[in-house]
């Protein structure tokens, strides 16, 4: 295997679509993907695919229809990225927390934390809240190869802001808060009705924008902006200094 860092060459549409496996040098499909492969996207023998295991580890191969990919080229073992971010989001209703977790997923977050915050209306108990997380877990799986990441997102179990653990840059965004910038590592978005005064205490608050944004829409833009900020795509203004 050849070990490469992050910023290395990463599957891409031209290597036709990327499949999760559970070992990338000797690549199964499960039932499920092999049917989508082979019914939905019409996939037949020899035509390229990606494969990936969902820990950095991926190859290039062929597919075959009746028996399993085919490596094609030397397993790739991607690191990590050394800065990781993070997006923790309200429960909202609908299928709009499914919506959350498939486009921060797309957009190279790496740790998605749901939460149930004091003016949340969504109130799961445990056994809901077990099955759609793994129901979350699902969505990240598909949009993660639909977007062709070669690192899964970590999914947390469902927790209160409050229990929320990060090793630092932990804030919450609140409008009128501080401009975002590269000191942020971890960013909690609020209910629709916003948090209470209690869930603000000791946290840095930081401004997504001028306007009020719905609860999805906010979750999506830290999102998006954190990413950014990592990845070198904007210059955000300095951290504050000690």
């Amino acid at each position: 295997m050849n070990d490469i860092p992050g910023e290395a060459v990463l599957p891409d549409g031209r290597g036709g679509p990327h499949v999760f496996v559970a070992d990338a040098s000797a690549p199964v499909l499960d039932d499920g993907d092999h049917h989508h492969l082979a019914r939905v996207l019409r996939l037949r023998d020899g035509d390229p695919i990606t494969v990936g295991d969902g820990a950095g580890r991926w190859g290039r191969a062929v597919f075959r229809s009746s028996d399993e990919p085919e490596l094609t080229a030397e397993v790739v073992v991607v690191a990590e990225a050394e800065s990781t971010v993070a997006v923790g989001f309200a429960l909202i209703k609908g299928g709009r927390p499914e919506l959350v977790v498939q486009k921060l997923t797309e957009l190279g977050v790496d740790r998605i934390l749901p939460l149930t915050a004091e003016r949340s209306v969504v109130r799961w108990d445990d056994t809901k809240a077990s099955a759609q997380v793994e129901r979350f877990r699902r969505v990240a799986r598909e949009a993660a190869m639909q977007s062709r990441r070669v690192w899964l997102p970590q999914i947390d179990e469902v927790s209160a802001p409050g229990e929320v653990v990060v090793a630092h840059g932990l804030a919450v965004a609140e409008h009128g808060g501080d401009p975002i910038d590269g000191s942020v590592r971890a960013l909690l978005v609020g209910p629709e009705g916003g948090w209470t005064t209690d869930e603000l205490v000791d946290h840095r608050t930081v401004s997504l924008g001028q306007t009020v944004l719905r609860a999805e829409t906010a979750a999506i833009v830290a999102g998006t902006l954190l990413t950014a900020i990592r990845d070198g795509r904007v210059s955000p203004p300095a951290g504050p200094t000690a």
